[in-house]
């Protein structure tokens, strides 16, 4: 007799790591998500450069693996990625996010994970690249303000973006409360691109991003996407 039981085994499910510096909030965001079984994957683990970083804490809470690279402990960027690439490849992760990462990858890196490494930031990129982009936000007087996806590539925040949300600037707006109302946004995004991904419906082709094998001319808008 035949055993078909360990021919037809389920295929085991997309696995992620994490890469954080800080607080962790987006993280939490996608531990909600893979937990709920909206993101069908699993984040395999966690990786901080900050020994302190909250982040760690809501993975440890969550069950997931943690581990803390210091980058202080490098004296040179390059050995620091090379340490972290043998950290990540432990997990043999489908996707690497990065989730408030304050670290600034080396061309060796991205070009080891392209395609399968992806970033958040708080901004429509392309506009507003880099750092306190809610003070720039306010300061160019722009109206609409918010939060993009990207595939990362060698420039900074400059890979294809894959999906973005939108934000209204108030005539009252601080930067602090633009920060809260963007944030809420980035949660709602970063699960909604890695669901994607996770789907097997993202993909990365000559540094232009496809969504279900169809090539997108423009960013995917977090409003009008049915998930």
């Amino acid at each position: 007799m035949i055993d078909f039981s360990q021919q037809l085994q389920t295929p085991a499910p997309p696995t992620m790591v994490v890469l954080i510096s800080g607080s962790g909030s987006n993280l939490q965001a996608l531990i909600d998500a893979t937990a709920s079984g909206f993101i069908p994957g699993r984040i395999a683990a966690v990786i901080s450069n900050q020994p302190d970083a909250l982040g760690l804490q809501r993975a440890q809470q969550a069950g997931i693996a943690t581990q803390v690279i210091a980058h202080r402990a490098y004296a040179r960027r390059e050995d620091f990625d090379q340490a972290l690439i043998q950290a990540i490849e432990a997990y043999q992760p489908t996707l690497v996010v990065l989730a408030g990462f304050m670290r600034i990858l080396t061309p060796v890196f991205v070009t080891h994970y392209l395609g399968r490494l992806v970033n958040i930031h708080p901004s429509l990129l392309p506009a507003l690249r880099g750092l306190h982009t809610h003070e720039r936000a306010l300061a160019e007087g722009l109206s609409v303000h918010g939060c993009s996806v990207h595939f990362v590539n060698q420039e900074l925040d400059g890979g294809p973006v894959i999906m973005q949300a939108r934000v209204p600037v108030l005539p009252d707006d601080t930067p602090q409360t633009l920060a809260a109302r963007v944030l809420i946004q980035e949660h709602r995004l970063y699960p909604a691109v890695v669901r994607l991904f996770c789907q097997g419906r993202l993909q990365l082709k000559a540094n232009t991003v496809w969504l279900d094998q169809q090539r997108l001319d423009q960013p995917l808008d977090l409003a009008c996407v049915a998930l």
